[in-house]
């Protein structure tokens, strides 16, 4: 895959001038430090902090690229060896800065001239288009004069009052009315192929050609971008070998940068999906002129049938080198290229099977708590849980339409890409991701019952006497063993905010005062000697 296949106009325009601002601050990076050479650790690492990524790892999508990666690295290397004082600032300052400064003015300018190329491309092909249009229009005009004169001939030829002379006058202008609209339609037939020529021309020779050179200029601009990033190290590792480690590091880091992955990298960042346009269709206006007058009832009440302006015009984008239109953001990102539209949607969509999965587990630990209640009533009021529950089961309905809208959308963007790319893969729905931190009862339900769960649930919400026990009451009163029956550690952190539950925080030891009787619910002691009842799942269990 290539630049000029894969990726759009604003893309190359964007990361170019990245490209270029990298390299600008590259080199006012070093000048900047052979200038704080002299001074102490601390200057340094005030450096080295200023030029370090602002934004964090995980949000910034320019990380990706090995040019941003060595960047990165070749900083975290400066701030290593920070605490020592360097006296390599003349090195730095010719070998990097100058050399640099000056390469960084060759590539503006060679950027400049293939920017300016693809435009003076598009305004041809623009001014082709308008000539389009003007033959277009003028056909359809002489195709109504000519059906005009055409009438006016017909009636005069079947009206006893007029003189042969305006007869033969108005079959004349007729004539000439029908050879002009077939010059024009000619004219028109020829500029409509002449300009789909043009267009293929453009799409899928000139503008390639002219982004396959964008891609040779920000690779070359990479490679030596690497290159001064080794210089760096050199210059070091010239006057300092107590550091060659972390010298050696931006070394690595220098060759690191990998300028043909970057440029895959940035397709598969910013890859479009869409489609170049197809030819213009040619609209024949001239029907109207041969047809016989018993066809006059088919047309509109006047007699001649309806002429449309224009044909449907293709969504895709014409004018790669146009101005950048200001998008609003839509909470379907249809405001977005196909390929990230699709990318986002499908984020959209593991986050909320996540929080629903989340909720679903959150509702099961409440009933199963209620059952407890109910069961054991010296441990607490079943209603009290009541609120907690009606808002988890509101939590579940929205939660499942939203997955519903995002899977509607996400479908229909996977359609579009597959559309615009003439993709034969059928599309697989990439399930969700396990939730994060482990639930009250882990083993109580599988997903299928918890499903079959929330919608009895949501259906008929619970009440007391209507709950079904999800599992089975205490058999003993809540009564305090003589001792302990053996000892456990708290694998999670569990807060015990109900009735007859005991807080616990992870890793802390507790007295195992009864086992788990199959309700997911283990008693258990604090040194504190607060005791209650936590998640079987939540603890390593060591009985005596």
């Amino acid at each position: 895959m290539d630049w000029g296949t894969e990726l759009w106009f604003e893309v190359l325009e964007r990361h170019t001038q990245w490209g270029l601002d990298l390299l600008d601050k590259y080199v006012k990076f070093v000048k900047e430090r052979a200038e704080v050479e002299q001074a102490y650790a601390k200057q340094l690492r005030s450096l080295v902090k200023k030029y370090l990524p602002k934004r964090p790892t995980k949000d910034d999508p320019e990380v990706k690229f090995s040019q941003q990666q060595s960047f990165v690295q070749l900083l975290q290397e400066v701030n290593d060896f920070a605490g020592q004082r360097e006296l390599v600032a003349e090195s730095l300052g010719i070998r990097v800065c100058l050399e640099l400064a000056k390469y960084s003015q060759e590539m503006k300018q060679e950027r400049k001239m293939h920017f300016q190329e693809g435009r003076r491309a598009q305004q041809q092909l623009e001014n082709g288009f308008k000539q389009l249009e003007n033959s277009k229009r003028k056909f359809e005009r002489d195709c109504r004069e000519a059906e005009k004169a055409a009438h006016t001939a017909e009636r005069l030829d079947q009206d006893i009052n007029a003189t042969k002379a305006d007869v033969e006058k108005a079959k004349q202008q007729a004539h000439l009315r029908n050879h002009m609209a077939e010059e024009s339609k000619n004219e028109y037939a020829a500029q409509l192929q002449r300009f789909n020529r043009d267009q293929a021309h453009f799409y899928f020779s000139q503008m390639p050609q002219i982004f396959d050179k964008l891609q040779d200029m920000d690779e070359r601009r990479a490679t030596r971008l690497g290159a001064g990033y080794g210089l760096l190290s050199e210059a070091e590792l010239q006057v300092v070998p107590i550091i060659g480690k972390c010298l050696e590091g931006m070394k690595v880091a220098a060759e690191s940068v990998d300028a043909k992955n970057d440029s895959q990298v940035l397709i598969e960042l910013h890859k479009s999906g869409f489609a170049r346009p197809g030819d213009l269709e040619f609209e024949d206006f001239s029907q109207v002129i041969n047809r016989v007058p018993s066809d006059s009832s088919l047309g509109t009440p006047d007699g001649r049938p309806e002429l449309r302006a224009a044909s449907s015009r293709s969504r895709a984008k014409r004018w790669p080198f146009g101005k950048k239109n200001k998008t609003v953001a839509t909470e379907d990102f249809s405001h977005l290229p196909p390929e990230q539209q699709r990318k986002r949607l499908q984020q959209q969509l593991e986050e909320r099977n996540r929080e629903l999965q989340k909720e679903e587990d959150q509702r099961e630990a409440l009933k199963k708590m209620k059952d407890v209640y109910e069961k054991t009533p010296q441990m607490g009021d079943p209603a009290s849980l009541e609120p907690r529950i009606a808002e988890t089961l509101g939590n579940i309905e929205r939660l499942k339409l939203e997955v519903q809208k995002y899977e509607a959308w996400l479908a229909e963007a996977e359609s579009r890409v597959l559309s615009n790319r003439g993709d034969s893969l059928s599309r697989h729905a990439r399930p969700p991701d396990p939730p994060t931190t482990a639930p009250p009862d882990s083993s109580s339900s599988s997903t299928n019952s918890g499903s079959q769960d929330n919608k009895e649930s949501s259906e008929e919400p619970p009440s007391e006497g209507q709950d079904t026990p999800i599992y089975t009451e205490f058999d003993e009163d809540f009564e305090e063993p003589a001792s302990p029956i053996g000892q456990c550690v708290a694998i999670y952190h569990f807060e015990g905010s109900s009735e007859g539950t005991v807080s616990m925080s992870e890793g802390e030891d507790l007295s195992l005062m009864e086992e788990d009787k199959g309700d997911g619910w283990t008693r258990v002691r604090r040194k504190q000697g607060a005791e209650g009842y936590v998640p079987t799942s939540y603890l390593r269990v060591t009985l005596n």
